[in-house]
């Protein structure tokens, strides 16, 4: 068997003996440090002493002991002939798993009465430059930073005799990942102990993203705000698209042009979207992008008054010409057509943002910040086909009914819970958003279409479930003839007697789109 070598320098010992035990099974030399050593050792696994290898004790009260060429070196080299060729010049083994956690800096940082001196002394130098470099020679070294990893290497060992090269990667993307949070604890502790608490800088995660601007404020004048653009997106959004025209954008810009641009992806065929305070107060398709958003706009002509419009087809000349009608804060669409472009600039106010293509730029997850933390969620991409919807009354939609059904059910996904929709014709003509309970949304949808004359066979749409009849009862009582929502209330059968009372075809999605 060919003499390989581990090197365990550890600050979590969770499992570290079990792990050693298991690499000398294999016939690995273990290599270790201070307190691992210890560990090691009086379990009776035999290990040596990093200090027997590099022929230099310890300095600098521990500050250096792995710091050296016969640790570096073993670790770093390839496998190739004329790195094997200088490891043997100078007397140095090759190093093939590297398991290294590091100093415990946040758990110090987390004691009460921690001093700045403290925490200094407990940042990790030689654990990361290990780590590091192990991870950068992942071709031929085995890095491990998380004691739940041991079993894993372990298994494939005994299963192969070697680590694959799959797993040697998924564990180099760990150990980069490991170390950048490692770092970016110390840079936020030290930002803390700064006069300088300005800056949202610390907030961000090395790599993850690119200041672009500070914005004038942020919801309100009183709250400074900045914006910064994921580093490597590449697709269109509102974070990435590009300001063809208008003067600079604000903190609520950038949430409405998001909300708008995410909304009018939901569709095919051509679309518009008015946003108002993240929420969408018309919403409408069409036969062509003009149609679209006349549609949309007549939904709620007064909300739509300094909105954010967003389009999911090039801007042409007559959609332009209906835009300039009313006073609007930004259009995002994919791109503009010369004229429209000439004929939008001469909009007071308006700002112009393109996107480029749709296709294939979608987000994957969304992140939200609370007090002391993020949350950190896939987008709610969910989709419901007409076979996948379940008719729980005596008479089901129509067909005329069943298309605007399923077009309520993409917007309610857009608006703030709790939602109701009202559409009508391809149309939203009444939207509740927000509130407290689900009747009062409802009502606040209801009395917007019926203020318009849009009752007449609209539909309604529900972000989840009737937890009473009351809403049913509602609806009913303004003419409404079809309803779809999530189901999966234990009082499910209240709601769908109350629809075959009134005659209402309601089908259930199985699908809730709660949006906080």
């Amino acid at each position: 068997m060919v003499k390989r070598r581990a090197l365990i320098s550890v600050s979590d010992k969770t499992g570290v003996v079990e792990f050693a035990r298991g690499l000398v099974a294999f016939g690995f030399e273990v290599v270790s440090t201070g307190g691992t050593y210890k560990a090691i050792t009086a379990a009776g696994v035999p290990a040596t002493y990093v200090t027997e290898i590099t022929g230099f004790p310890e300095i600098l009260d521990g500050r250096v002991k792995t710091l050296h060429p016969k640790v570096h070196g073993g670790i770093l080299a390839r496998r190739v002939p004329e790195h094997l060729q200088q490891l043997a010049e100078h007397q140095i083994e090759p190093i093939d798993v590297v398991a290294v956690n590091l100093y415990p800096f946040r758990q110090t940082i987390a004691k009460p009465g921690v001093t700045l001196e403290e925490a200094i002394e407990n940042i990790d130098i030689g654990g990361p430059a290990m780590v590091r470099a192990a991870a950068k020679n992942h071709s031929a070294v085995t890095v491990v930073v998380n004691p739940g990893r041991y079993a894993a290497v372990l298994a494939e060992l005994t299963a192969k005799g070697e680590v694959s090269p799959a797993l040697r990667q998924a564990l180099a993307q760990e150990a980069f990942a490991h170390t950048a949070e490692y770092d970016q604890a110390i840079a936020n502790y030290l930002k803390d102990q700064s006069v300088d608490q300005t800056g949202f800088e610390q907030l961000v995660a090395p790599g993850r993203a690119v200041k672009v601007q500070d914005l004038r404020y942020g919801e309100n004048p009183h709250q400074k705000a900045a914006f910064y653009r994921e580093a490597g997106y590449r697709g269109a959004g509102a974070g990435t698209a590009k300001q063809l025209w208008g003067k600079e954008l604000s903190y609520n810009n950038l949430l409405d042009l998001n909300a708008a641009l995410e909304l009018v992806r939901e569709f095919a065929t051509p679309a518009a979207a008015i946003i108002k305070h993240n929420n969408p107060c018309g919403t409408a398709t069409g036969d062509t992008l003009e149609a679209a958003y006349v549609k949309a706009f007549n939904a709620d002509p007064v909300s739509a008054f300094g909105g954010i419009t967003a389009l999911n087809r090039p801007v042409n000349l007559a959609t332009a010409q209906e835009i300039i009608k009313i006073f609007m804060e930004a259009v995002i669409a994919p791109a503009f057509a010369p004229d429209a472009l000439e004929l939008l600039k001469t909009k007071k106010g308006l700002r112009l943002m393109e996107t480029g293509p749709f296709a294939g730029s979608a987000a994957t997850y969304e992140l939200k910040k609370i007090r002391g933390g993020f949350l950190v969620q896939d987008v709610d991409q969910g989709q419901i086909q007409p076979d996948q919807l379940k008719v729980v009354t005596k008479r089901a939609p129509s067909p005329a009914e069943l298309e605007d059904l399923l077009f309520g059910w993409k917007i309610v996904k857009h608006v703030k819970s709790n939602a109701i929709v009202v559409v009508k014709g391809g149309a939203s003509v009444g939207v509740g958003a927000g509130q407290m309970n689900r009747v009062g949304s409802a009502r606040i949808a209801l009395e917007q279409a019926k203020a318009a004359g849009n009752l007449a066979g609209a539909v309604l749409a529900s972000d989840a479930f009737f937890p009473f009849r009351d809403t049913v009862d509602l609806a009913a009582g303004y003419g409404i003839k079809a309803i779809i929502q999530t189901g999966g209330s234990v009082r499910d059968a209240e709601s769908i007697t109350a629809c075959d009372e009134h005659g209402i075809a309601m089908v259930f999605t199985g699908m809730r789109h709660f949006k906080h």
